[in-house]
């Protein structure tokens, strides 16, 4: 059996079943202990799976909708929008991620001369009638629980433009400074913004800090601003500023 065949087998295996111990899938597909590892290590590293001890566990799809977490912690969302909005300079790119901090972003920004590039359709609400900015929007797939547009298109696209700013938004960033999402499918985009812009400017309200994630996006070394709320984890953040991040408050 290919190692593509025998991996889509055992993803359809842990959603019928939950979770599957590693002996129990070397001996279903007749193979080693170590090549039904390096499996479940591939298919965790894609965020497909959740490693757990002894075998893998099936990952639990986030159900909240784009309301229901924009909803929270929403003054501390507002404050991080406002202060991010003042970095933005007249006449730049900038790359919006998909989030609701972001989308409060694009909503102090209606009538600025600027550019911005998205997959978020919660930013085109926001800017699709404004009289200042040039919208861009990103193709891809339809994620509609999040109004998002995600997957290879929206990455390649982004390979093909040039920002001055991303503004990122995240699930969490963990006591070592690490960025982390929770949706495996929107880490590529994440990263593809990050790899078109020449400065990153991360949008973390301080609920987030420290904060839990399935994957990591980058590291701290990777953002050039974060812009948080006074009463953010203090050490995560010397963390980040030791990694060279400009830390503000708001």
């Amino acid at each position: 059996m290919l190692t593509d065949t025998r991996q889509r087998a055992i993803l359809r295996r842990l959603r019928k079943q939950g979770d599957v111990s590693v002996h129990v899938l070397a001996d279903e597909f007749g193979v080693s202990l170590s090549t039904i590892r390096r499996d479940l290590a591939t298919l965790s590293s894609d965020g497909l799976l959740r490693r757990v001890r002894g075998g893998g566990s099936a990952v639990e799809q986030d159900s909240d909708t784009f309301d229901t977490v924009d909803r929270r912690c929403a003054d501390d969302k507002d404050a991080v929008a406002d202060r991010a909005a003042a970095l933005i300079d007249d006449g730049q790119i900038i790359c919006l991620d998909i989030g609701t901090t972001t989308a409060r972003l694009a909503r102090r920004l209606r009538d600025r001369r600027i550019t911005v590039i998205t997959s978020s359709l919660a930013v085109v609400d926001e800017l699709r009638h404004a009289p200042g900015p040039e919208l861009v929007v990103l193709g891809g797939v339809l994620r509609s629980t999040y109004q998002s547009l995600v997957g290879l298109l929206t990455e390649q696209a982004l390979a093909q433009l040039s920002a001055n700013l991303c503004f990122l938004s995240t699930s969490g960033v963990n006591a070592a400074g690490q960025v982390l999402d929770t949706t495996g499918i929107e880490v590529g985009v994440k990263r593809a913004m990050l790899a078109a812009a020449e400065r990153s400017v991360l949008l973390a309200d301080k609920g987030k800090f420290p904060g839990t994630g399935l994957l990591s996006v980058c590291g701290p070394q990777d953002i050039d601003v974060l812009v948080t709320n006074r009463g953010a984890d203090p050490g995560t953040l010397t963390c980040m500023a030791k990694a060279g991040t400009e830390v503000i408050e708001a």
